[in-house]
């Protein structure tokens, strides 16, 4: 029997600094590096490193995530406060002006997810028959189910099929190594196009005065409150961002299990998740903190300071990505690659009838493949400021991520024969 290795690195105190040192690498050689950084870097945006150089750390085993606690310290301590900051700084009415074609978008991605898991079965039985006409534990389609639930929804949902559908333990596994890989992929394509957005918003004719026009309002709003912060306008930021975390993770260790207790039914809908009710509390302390005074210390670098929390965060989701997994279980990558670009190609062409802007289409995928830990990443690289509109998006998809997600897998049954 085969042993692991123990990771090289295993305290997280020397794995944090190990991804701060990469980020502080990438913005240094990206603003400070000669004419080769910034021709590579015109190709490839600087987040999309800040992902995939941390994954090189646990493909090469300098690191284990699985040990570590930094992604759970970052999504559930600098993610809600990044939300509490980003959306805080946010102009909302105009946030909502972006009209219909940002939720056009998201359901389109959403049955792109649906139909996309049944014909990228199909395609890949096609030349592997053994892949259906098995059913139990352990079938392919039982473990798709899974993938389903989290890009739609997220990992609430994901468990809820886990539960549903009786995956073995062995297929889930399998498939949440898929699940991580294929979306960080993915997610490098639509950084690649956040930074190309002007050239292929031309290109595909789309109207994205309303995306620029909140960008502009937003950059004009900071600008005009800029200062030079002191060191109450830090405490203030911090006071805000951590005090609204412990507000949602105080209401969030309440409602979950009241929803439990008294509404078991409502599992479908994400309302059993802490996580679930950490995202919507904070979402909704930013948002409430928009409307007041405390928006103008987004002069004073609320902003930044949530996009900061925003890139620690990014570099512990890569550095949960082993790409080497890719040879344990390439069929079912295969189909994880199929799936994906089902669900990209309907994008692009729902894009193209409405003519809808390039940070529709990112944002809208992205909130259902990555949800609300990863949806204000992409929408971040397009500004700060619309970092919001990548969580209010995955919140739609938390609700709908276990209904959609076991329509799939009905779907996927059929296609199975099982």
């Amino acid at each position: 029997m085969e042993t692991e290795l123990e990771p090289l690195i295993s305290n997280d105190a020397v794995v944090l600094g190990l991804l701060t040192v990469i980020l502080g690498a990438v913005f240094w050689t990206s603003t400070a590096g000669g004419p080769f950084f910034r021709r590579f870097y015109q190709i490839f945006p600087p987040l999309l490193l800040c992902y995939f150089l941390p994954s090189l750390l646990n493909t090469f085993n300098i690191v284990d995530p699985d040990q570590s606690r930094l992604y759970f310290v970052a999504s559930r301590y600098l993610l809600p406060a990044a939300l509490v900051l980003l959306a805080m700084s946010a102009d909302l009415p105009a946030t909502l002006r972006l009209g219909p074609k940002a939720l056009t978008m998201f359901l389109t991605g959403t049955i792109g997810v649906i139909i996309g898991g049944p014909i990228a079965l199909l395609i890949a039985s096609s030349f592997m028959p053994d892949l259906i006409g098995v059913d139990g534990p352990d079938a392919v389609w039982r473990g798709m189910t899974t993938v389903a639930g989290s890009w739609i929804g997220g990992s609430a949902n994901q468990t809820a099929m886990y539960e549903i559908f009786d995956v073995g333990d062995q297929i889930f596994s399998a498939w949440i190594a898929v699940d991580v890989i294929v979306a960080n992929i993915w997610m490098a394509f639509l950084l690649i196009a956040a930074n190309n957005a002007a050239a292929l918003d031309k290109r595909l004719g789309a109207d994205a005065r309303s995306v620029d026009h909140l960008r502009i309002k937003a950059e004009a709003y900071e600008a005009e409150h800029a200062r030079i912060p002191e060191l109450r306008d830090m405490i203030f930021i911090a006071a805000i961002g951590f005090g609204a975390v412990a507000i949602a993770h105080f209401a969030s260790d309440l409602l979950a299990p009241w929803f439990t207790i008294h509404y078991p039914e409502l599992v479908q809908y994400s309302l059993h998740s802490g996580f679930f009710w950490l995202i919507i509390v904070a979402t909704f302390i930013g948002v409430t903190l928009s409307f007041t005074p405390a928006r103008k210390l987004s002069g004073a670098g609320s902003m930044k300071t949530g996009s900061v929390f925003i890139y620690i965060l990014v570099a512990t989701i890569g550095m949960n990505m082993d790409i080497t997994a890719i040879a344990r279980n390439p069929e079912f990558f295969l189909i994880g690659l199929i799936w994906v670009m089902v669900h990209a190609s309907l994008l692009i062409l729902m894009a193209i009838l409405i003519k809808a802007p390039v940070f529709f289409l990112a944002v809208g995928s992205q909130a259902n493949i990555g949800g609300a830990a990863s949806a204000p990443v992409v929408a971040s690289a397009f500004h700060p400021s619309l970092a919001p509109v990548g969580v209010l998006l995955a919140v739609v998809g938390y609700v709908i991520g276990t209904g959609g997600a076991w329509l799939t897998g009905q779907i996927l049954r059929i296609v199975a024969g099982a």
